[in-house]
């Protein structure tokens, strides 16, 4: 994650662990780690030559993985070090000729995203266990599943907006075209069931099984463009909500299908409920029976948070229900809750500035 616009601290990086209990930052000068239920700081890190590009933590455990940011830092960009808080060192890294664009970890693995490639490493001996071409993906566009039932990787493909998903435990590879535009963002819940993708127009967010790969939601965010940030799933085997973040500033919180129904019959009863709790649907959702319309046929977002500025943000899940976390670019971490009966615009509860210049 880049800095705020307001310029007023070289916040290089934060990101969700695992279950969102948790959130990591990166800094010119080190990192820290932030508990979310109750707000705290856990721990800091400052480096002799800092910069921190990547944070990425393995649930509350203390191993996490960092990457450093600029020529001058005292990790190379290329390279992923993995630290033993307790130790409070270094006790690995993973070297590679190009720069690292994103991490992703699991108890027995670690990924790690290239410009053109997707590397996966077993975690207790940093082995090589598979390498993986992708399109060009600076964004480092990646995802692993938490939970240990069982291990699903997404990553782009090598075609325009084409999805790899890896599924290790049945040996088993499936290609998915999720959109005719690039890849934006994908998510894999913590059970990796579900994939959520958005592409770099920004419009919408396709929901699709892993088992068998076929679609089972078209969530819209808007009709306007937009770079999406962060996707998010709620907790839980079977997901209720998903979070979306984005550069015009709104957090948009979507309400699930149950896995393997028919998305369009499943609007069709939603627009016939007027007690809310569903995603609305456009009046004219019944064209897209009878003509190839997709933007009537998709859901709009449930519940909205707006942000206090339009910087870059993640998003997660609260440990109450119908509640978000939100953690910007600019510094500031918040809390907010929706009607999980009616939605429309979630009610801020915390605000908290985590970082100033002055740190």
């Amino acid at each position: 994650m880049g800095k705020s616009s307001r310029d007023e601290l070289d916040l290089l990086h934060v990101g969700f662990n695992q279950d969102y209990g948790c959130f990591a930052c990166g800094t010119a000068t080190g990192f820290r780690v932030y508990n979310c239920d109750p707000f705290r700081e856990t721990f800091r890190r400052e480096l002799d030559k800092g910069g921190i590009g990547i944070v990425e933590m393995l649930f509350r455990c203390n191993i996490l993985a960092i990457v450093g940011s600029g020529t001058s830092a005292q990790y190379p960009p290329n390279k992923v070090m993995i630290w033993d808080d307790h130790q409070g060192r270094c006790i690995g890294e993973l070297s590679f000729r190009s720069q690292v664009h994103s991490v992703r970890l699991r108890r027995d693995r670690i990924c790690v995203a290239l410009e053109h490639k997707v590397l996966v490493y077993n975690f207790a001996d940093l082995r090589l266990l598979h390498s993986i071409e992708t399109l060009s993906n600076p964004g480092g566009i990646l995802a692993l599943s938490a939970a240990a039932e069982q291990t699903i990787l997404a990553c782009p493909g090598l075609h325009v907006g084409q999805v790899r998903m890896e599924l290790y435990d049945v040996r088993r590879t499936k290609f998915i075209q999720a959109h005719s535009s690039g890849l934006a963002a994908l998510s894999l819940s913590l059970n990796g069931r579900l994939l959520a993708t958005a592409s770099d127009r920004g419009t919408l967010v396709r929901i699709y099984s892993t088992a068998d790969g076929s679609k089972l939601q078209e969530l819209r965010r808007g009709a306007d463009p937009a770079r999406i940030f962060s996707i998010a799933f709620a907790k839980g085997d079977s997901p209720e909500w998903l979070a979306m973040s984005s550069d015009k500033g709104t957090v948009h919180v979507f309400k699930l299908a149950t896995a393997g129904a028919d998305t369009r019959a499943a609007a069709a009863v939603r627009l016939a409920q007027t007690d809310g709790n569903a995603n609305p649907v456009s009046a004219l959702s019944f064209v897209s029976n009878i003509l190839p319309v997709p933007y009537f046929a998709s859901e709009r977002s449930f519940a909205q948070f707006r942000l206090s500025e339009e910087v870059r943000s993640v998003v997660g899940f609260g440990s109450s229900p119908a509640t978000i976390v939100v953690a910007s670019a600019s510094g500031v971490f918040y809390t907010a809750g929706f009607n999980a009966q009616k939605g429309g615009m979630c009610e801020q509860r915390s605000f908290c500035r985590f970082l100033e210049a002055s740190d």
